[in-house]
């Protein structure tokens, strides 16, 4: 559930911000007749998004015991590989956001206000399926349920709070610091996915299995505190197989090296700069 709970809050967070910045556009520019344009294109992007998670379980639902393994696992795979490029998409064009919005915004204006909601839909469209796929594929994960799916609207309702306050100005948080975070715990999240895609390949018989690596379940089982903590945010599970443990070794130290690396680099640059 806190996983659920993280990719709310980060996801709808990122959603928040883009919104603001479109409407203090419009209000910079005295074009308050937009926001309700923008709006609708928000609304519109909700609706997708809601509409993509209810496919994802409408089809898993009607879908039998035998395709039903692959098709979760496929999707866990996508799930992970989509959340990795989100994190690295999103570190590289942060600094940058504001002035791509306004500069399509800026586009919009001499094309009328149908191309002003397409760009508030394209902006936040990409978040909330995004948001959508990363839920399920926690929950999938974790077998948490209804519960995260809960967590999962709380963390987004949370969001939504924060960024009205950030856009209001009554809070000031370092969003760089913020980012970076939540990013390097969602690399480890998407680990835990793609691991859980190996297994349900394996459990199905087009990956072999084969006797787990070792068993924890004794101490670090879903049923102890500390093991329902792990298994809730990471997706960890207490008696891997070896291909699960490799595959979670394979993308979490690369992806984290490359991520953590990059990030330094481009703080020290910022750091040369403002010196």
């Amino acid at each position: 559930m806190l996983a659920n709970f993280l990719i709310g809050l980060r996801e709808g967070l990122e959603a928040s911000l883009i919104v603001g910045i479109l409407i203090a556009f419009a209000l910079k520019v005295d074009r308050r007749d937009l926001i309700g344009r923008i709006w609708a294109g928000v609304g519109a992007a909700v609706v997708v998004s809601l509409g993509t998670g209810a496919t994802i379980f409408y089809v898993l639902a009607g879908s039998g015991d035998t395709i039903q393994p692959i098709i979760v696992g496929a999707l866990s795979v996508v799930a992970a590989g989509l959340l990795t490029w989100m994190i690295f998409w999103m570190a590289k064009t942060a600094r940058n956001l504001k002035g791509s919005l306004e500069g399509s915004m800026q586009a919009g204006l001499s094309q009328g206000g149908f191309t002003i909601a397409v760009v508030a839909f394209s902006a936040v469209v990409r978040e909330g399926v995004e948001t959508a796929l990363f839920i399920w594929a926690s929950m999938n994960s974790t077998g948490d349920g209804n519960p995260a799916l809960g967590t999962a609207f709380v963390g987004i309702g949370v969001a939504v709070i924060l960024g009205w306050i950030i856009y209001r100005g009554l809070l000031r948080i370092n969003l760089g610091i913020f980012f970076q975070w939540t990013s390097v715990i969602l690399i480890v999240i998407a680990a835990g996915i793609l691991a859980y895609g190996v297994h349900e390949f394996q459990e199905v018989g087009l990956l072999p299995a084969g006797a787990p690596v070792y068993d924890a379940t004794a101490w670090l089982g879903k049923e102890t505190i500390i093991g329902s903590l792990l298994y809730g945010l990471f997706s960890y599970r207490a008696n891997p197989s070896l291909l699960e443990l490799i595959t979670w070794a394979l993308y979490l130290v690369p992806t984290l090296t490359v991520f953590v690396t990059a990030t330094r680099r481009a703080n020290n640059r910022r750091v040369t700069v403002a010196r």
